[in-house]
């Protein structure tokens, strides 16, 4: 993270939250941590929380848990599931409550004090996590339990429970001999740190670029909307009289499409790709050959040929080839499409006074030029219709819809920063559902992208649900000048899919912790659903409203929006199937040796010969999801097309019984959305479904057939 400013620091520590404010260390009676949460719904007290609160914290529960742990592993009565299995449920309460806290702000709100105890913690949480997997005492117990499951009188899922803890036992070590098992607690350690590191040195560089424009020639092609955030953004730099744009996704994105100079946006996309690959103090390419290289040894370590052999195991893939498979069935079709449309725009550059070849800074502009030149449809014109506040209510009306849920505003709730609104959730019947907070704009102390959260899970306790604290955070564009925040069609699109995040999170049935989350390759198809509901002419028609006028999106808008779902899908899906594909490349790696990460990474999009005027979603250098902090998409960022055949085929039924269909919303809830990993995924879905996904809807949905 780059030095703060002596004025930033002010307004950090003197307006912000009291958990980024300086202070002696207090004692464990006065840790917020430690003490019951009084706020309603137990919500953490944020205002009461500072950074050096957090490690005596997670070192009482990583004692608790050691404890409780101790104590099963003692018991002399023999092992049942109940002494054993469900006893570990709450083993680490303590820690887990801490855990949650500190991740979402590490996420959303970090700073330096933070950062300095995330890289503290770290080791502490790996070496408690493999403690606990390679107790031999309590391993035995577990076996037992997983040896005997056929025979005892167990519930299917407390069967699949039993089933899983044995299996992460495995997977963790607890097969190793000793000297087997210090190496894998060394190779957990190492590739902990590495992980915060990746991360760290990503916020640095995304955060650490600007451009500055002084000239109004330079803002030749930017719609007045882009102007006015470029110049807020100076305003706020304290640079006023100015224009800023940085690597956030709401600044690039919009410069790339509408910036008439071709140098201004070379620049920033070079930035942005080129980020952490400077040879600097934040370049990443020795951490990814070094978190690749012990992925290999580890995975080798307990018996599995790569890395993708042991993640994908647990997915519904279940194999490697199963997913390089369908990612080469659909590079195909998509790489025709993708230069189809770079055809189009080759053709138009080539109409020009100065012709040049297709570069990927040209892409997303010349792109605007065909799509204005086919459909008349300006990105620009939809955003008056898109208010962040009516799009989000818009995704409540969709679940009021379904499934009968209400959300209320509790601005009494504590939180982390001013921005983020507290929601108390019913369901259908009145009764408490969750808790959900929203985290919608870019900080410079939250990491890039979105996702979705939990302050807390749920499940069943002493017989009672568990209510669930779930969060949202984004970074969508921010109010401009007397404009609210007007969001881009793609901003729409991720508002709605993290909200699908968090509804399978708010109604998930589970009684075991343990079986809250889906496989990693079924665990978008809750999010991924959700975005089909955004662009339905009956949806727009409730939140898609002018801001100023409150006019309904007219017809021939909605008609344009329609027209143009499968354009551009060669570039969208192409960058994407890249990114997956060098995931997939890194990951089906067999030896551990430390490789040239530029070399590797050209030789993979050679091999599917990218075209040169395309990049990959994500370079190695920062690409976050497989490589910054627990790297939960290793060998997994193929997910979201996984789940996108799952999804297409999912909401066919909707299409065929109506979008808002009773029964299919009830079946959709009940087979899947509350059942998380209480069973295998592929049951899950043919139980609602009826059968197995097809990829064709798909092909159809993206316009790739026949390309």
């Amino acid at each position: 993270m780059p030095k703060l400013s002596l004025a930033f620091l002010c307004v950090l520590f003197s307006c912000g939250p009291a958990w980024a404010q300086p202070a002696a260390t207090p004692s464990p009676d006065a840790n917020p941590l430690l003490q019951p949460w009084t706020a309603p719904f137990e919500v953490p007290p944020f205002p009461a929380i500072r950074p050096e609160h957090f490690r005596p914290a997670i070192e009482a529960g990583i004692a608790a848990q050691r404890q409780n742990v101790a104590a099963i592993a003692a018991n002399p009565a023999p092992p049942t599931f109940a002494n054993t299995i469900a006893a570990m449920e709450d083993a680490g309460e303590l820690l887990s409550r801490v855990t949650s806290v500190f991740s979402t702000l590490q996420g959303a709100e970090t700073n330096e004090a933070l950062q300095k105890v995330n890289r503290e913690v770290a080791p502490l949480l790996s070496a408690v996590r493999d403690e606990i997997r390679m107790d031999a005492a309590l391993f035995a117990r577990v076996k037992a339990v997983w040896e005997g499951r056929d025979g005892a009188a167990l519930t299917p899922e407390q069967k699949k429970l039993v089933e899983d803890t044995y299996r992460s036992f495995v997977r963790g070590g607890a097969n190793l001999d000793p000297a087997g098992k210090e190496q894998l607690k060394a190779l957990n350690a190492e590739l902990a740190l590495l992980g915060i590191k990746f991360g760290d040195n990503l916020l640095h560089d995304t955060n650490g670029y600007r451009l500055v424009l002084e000239k109004d020639t330079d803002l030749a092609g930017l719609p007045p909307s882009v102007v006015a955030m470029g110049a807020e953004a100076a305003k706020n730099a304290g640079l006023p009289g100015k224009w800023v744009y940085t690597l956030q996704a709401p600044s690039i994105w919009p410069f790339l499409q509408y910036a008439d100079t071709r140098d201004l946006r070379r620049q920033i996309l070079t930035a942005y790709t080129t980020r952490n690959d400077h040879g600097d103090t934040y370049d990443n390419k020795a951490v990814v050959s070094k978190i690749v290289a012990l992925r290999v040894r580890r995975s080798q370590l307990l018996g599995y040929r790569t890395f993708a052999d042991y993640v994908i195991e647990e997915n519904m893939a279940k194999t490697p080839a199963a997913v390089t498979d369908l990612l080469a069935k659909l590079w195909a079709p998509t790489r025709a499409k993708m230069l189809q449309e770079a055809s189009a725009q080759q053709a138009i550059i080539d109409k020009g006074a100065d012709p040049f070849r297709l570069e990927p800074w040209d892409w997303r502009y010349y792109t605007e030029k065909v799509k204005q030149a086919t459909f008349a449809l300006d990105d620009q014109a939809m955003r008056p219709y898109f208010a962040l506040e009516q799009v989000r209510d818009g995704a409540f009306h969709v679940a009021n819809r379904l499934y009968g849920l209400t959300f209320t505003p509790r601005p009494d709730l504590p939180v982390y920063n001013p921005e983020v609104k507290g929601f108390e959730v019913k369901d259908a019947d009145g009764s408490l559902l969750a808790v959900f907070f929203t985290d919608y704009h870019p900080r410079p102390g939250k990491r890039v992208g979105a996702w979705t959260g939990s302050l807390r899970g749920t499940r069943m306790k002493d017989g009672r649900r568990v209510i669930p604290i779930v969060t949202n955070v984004c970074n969508f564009s921010r109010p401009a000048g007397s404009e609210p925040a007007l969001l881009a069609r793609e901003e729409v699109e991720t508002l709605f899919h993290e909200f699908g995040h968090a509804l399978s999170s708010m109604l998930s049935r589970v009684e075991y912790r343990g079986l809250a989350g889906f496989p990693r390759d079924f665990v978008e198809l809750p999010s991924q659903i959700m975005e089909n509901w955004a662009f339905e002419p009956e949806v727009l028609k409730v939140y898609a409203r002018h801001y100023q006028t409150n006019e309904v999106i007219p017809i021939d808008l909605v008609r344009k929006i329609q027209q143009t779902d499968t354009f551009n899908q060669g570039f969208l899906t192409g960058e994407y199937l890249a990114a997956a594909i060098l995931d997939m490349d890194w990951h089906t790696l067999t030896t551990p040796e430390e490789r040239d990460v530029t070399a590797f990474e050209q030789q993979s999009m050679a091999r599917i010969q990218l075209p040169s005027s395309v990049v990959p979603r994500y370079r190695s250098t920062y690409y976050n999801h497989i490589f910054g902090g627990g790297g939960g998409y290793a060998a997994g960022y193929y997910n979201y097309i996984w789940a996108d055949v799952i999804v297409a085929d999912a909401f066919q039924l909707f299409k065929e019984k109506g979008i808002f269909d009773q029964a299919t919303a009830a079946s959709l809830r009940k087979n899947i959305l509350e059942r998380g990993g209480s069973e295998e995924a592929m049951t899950l879905y043919k139980r609602f479904r009826g059968r197995e996904p097809s990829i064709e809807p798909l092909l159809a949905k993206r316009g790739l057939t026949g390309s």
